[in-house]
């Protein structure tokens, strides 16, 4: 590929500005200007085909847009769905754009892969322009466009291959990019699908007939039923806000829905601070996040996904405690080398942006409690306890007892040296609580004399090496002065009473240390990484949750205010925020963000 000159800052729309469609199998980021600059396919963490959202000249995109320079673009969701609707208004008309990937309300494991756009004229008189500009592998492959006999185009390229139906008429441009202009007036209508196949089997499929475009308005119907009906099964303990289920229906559109895994983030090397280093490639399924995930679902009323993800790690690690990753792809692939795509210029000039994630190899002994406590909640929720999980279970805690003692890289994955971490020597104490408890329970067999001993042991290690007695506050590591929003997780799993002296004053601390513009800083510790970050939103609904359950409701409401503003207008948080500049930073949209926000507002009860 050509070099080019760095495009300006400018160009790039805000994170803000971005909206997601998925299929709970891939996924795209749609802008305002009804830009679709990100989207992987088949998988969420597959190569992109569409993706300026990192490269601005080389990425590719598929655009509807009016060609006037003064319109006005509003937007929103389907009422319980991830259909996103847009309005476009000029002097002369206005019309609305639909975007999603098709459903079938029947079979939602195996995907269509078709990505639905629809125009609809909903008064005067406006033009429109149309282009698709697909580049495969992030940018390095510009793909072959063949027009044929049934007026589809075709872009192949590697192993990937799209097909692209229009009721606009299209010219190819460069022999690889497709454009049009058109007209619609009110009551009319114009469709655009493009479908995901793999080159080898595009011309069976287009023998076999490709789906009318007429035809099209079918697909709506039923991905806008498929979305309802699964929304619809929401069972929250009392009436939730818009936000509270627009986050939850996000959760499920990072679901991969082949496997129960769940993503972390449908994109990678959005940064954590513009212009810098610390961009990451979150499209994967970490345990923890996951396992949060789960737990706020399952609050909900949603079972299945539960079943599902506990399924999910069993396959993945292979049923061993000692080889199980910490992350892992979303078909449950455990290689996930990270990569520097040095051709690509980055968001907004963020160099590098990376595919796969080296921490998938590290130590976070965290993960080991959060799944043992899964399995606790699952017990006492009234389900019965799996023996042959049991064994894959009793496997990780023996894990555990061995592991305990050793440093980690925390819940932050840090790139520095380990330390022993508070939060993680406390999820260490979950997996042999839960773990005897689950054993008494149940009258599976257990090493528990073992288990117990270590749960003691682990206690007065945190009580004496991670506690700092002369300030009466939990600190991030054996032996530091440092803060750490992660132990704002202790309460949650009953390490300590939400209301213990020592535990209010550790959120005192942290309001008072760790707090900008009434969000939270992860920590105040050196990381070894350059550059800065901005504001880690999970923290602060973390922090939500202690208040509430500590009584100081007010002080709660307003931690929790200042946090869910820092969404987009539809609902959608990044991962971090910039109080400065006022904008979202990091993977997008993010789902710790999310069902951390869920989790915040449930503890906040039916306060408005």
């Amino acid at each position: 590929m050509p070099n080019h000159e760095m495009t300006p800052e400018s160009i790039y729309p805000p994170i803000a500005d971005y909206a997601m469609i998925s299929d709970c199998h891939c996924s795209a980021l749609i802008s305002r200007a009804g830009s679709v600059d990100w989207c992987c396919m088949p998988r969420i963490d597959d190569d992109s085909c569409f993706g300026r959202l990192l490269d601005w000249n080389k990425g590719g995109f598929c655009a509807i847009t009016p060609t006037a320079g003064n319109y006005v673009s509003t937007r929103c969701y389907v009422t319980g769905t991830m259909i996103l609707e847009t309005h476009f208004k000029t002097e002369d008309g206005e019309v609305r754009l639909f975007d999603f990937f098709a459903m079938d309300r029947n079979d939602a494991i195996h995907p269509r892969y078709d990505h639905v756009r629809i125009v609809d004229g909903i008064s005067g008189e406006m033009e429109l322009c149309i282009e698709v500009c697909p580049r495969f592998d992030y940018g390095e492959i510009i793909p072959y466009m063949n027009r044929h006999d049934s007026g589809a185009y075709t872009a192949t390229g590697s192993n990937k291959g799209l097909i692209i139906q229009s009721e606009v008429a299209l010219g190819v441009e460069k022999h690889h990019d497709l454009y049009a202009t058109f007209r619609i007036g009110a009551g009319e209508r114009r469709r655009l699908v493009i479908q995901f196949q793999y080159p080898e089997l595009i011309d069976d499929t287009i023998a076999h007939g490709l789906p009318e475009l007429a035809d099209i308005d079918g697909f709506f119907e039923r991905t806008k039923e498929w979305w309802q009906s699964w929304a619809g099964r929401m069972k929250p303990p009392f009436a939730l806000d818009e936000q509270t289920v627009r986050s939850t229906i996000t959760l499920k559109a990072l679901t991969f829905e082949r496997t129960g895994a769940i993503a972390a983030a449908s994109t990678t090397s959005l940064p954590e601070w513009i212009g810098g280093t610390r961009n990451w490639d979150y499209r994967y399924s970490w345990i923890r996040d996951s396992v949060f995930t789960v737990r706020a679902l399952h609050q909900l009323g949603y079972v299945a996904e539960a079943d599902r993800f506990h399924q999910f790690i069993q396959r993945s690690s292979a049923g061993s405690g000692d080889e199980m990753q910490i992350m892992y792809g979303v078909d449950g692939k455990r290689r996930l080398t990270e990569i520097e795509l040095d051709w690509l210029e980055g968001y907004k000039g963020s160099k590098p942006v990376r595919i796969g994630n080296r921490a998938a190899k590290q130590s976070q002994l965290d993960v080991y409690g959060e799944l043992v406590e899964m399995a606790w909640e699952w017990h006492a929720s009234g389900h019965e306890s799996d023996r042959q999980y049991w064994s894959f279970l009793t496997d990780v805690i023996d894990t555990v007892c061995k592991q305990w003692m050793t440093k980690d890289h925390g819940i932050w994955e840090v790139r520095g040296e380990q330390r022993h971490y508070v939060h993680s020597k406390a999820m260490c104490w979950v997996a042999v609580e839960r773990g005897a408890m689950l054993a008494k329970e149940n009258g599976f067999s257990a090493p528990l004399e073992q288990w117990i001993t270590a749960r003691d042991d682990i206690r007065h290690a945190i009580d004496t090496e991670g506690y700092d007695a002369e300030r009466g506050i939990f600190v991030q590591a054996f032996g530091s002065d440092y803060l750490d929003a992660a132990v704002l997780l202790l309460p949650r799993v009953g390490f300590v009473d939400y209301k213990d002296p020592r535990m209010m004053r550790t959120v005192d601390a942290i309001c008072r240390e760790l707090e900008v513009d009434g969000l939270l800083l992860r920590y105040n510790s050196p990381d070894g990484l350059p550059d800065r970050e901005g504001m880690f939103l999970p923290c602060t609904f973390w922090l939500v949750n202690c208040l509430a359950h500590q009584g100081r409701r007010d002080e709660a409401l307003k931690y929790y205010e200042r946090a869910v503003s820092c969404a987009n207008d539809i609902g959608l948080f990044s991962e971090e925020f910039d109080v400065e500049g006022e904008q979202m930073l990091g993977n997008f949209p993010q789902g710790l963000t999310h069902v951390s926000q869920i989790m915040a507002r449930l503890a906040l009860g039916g306060v408005e």
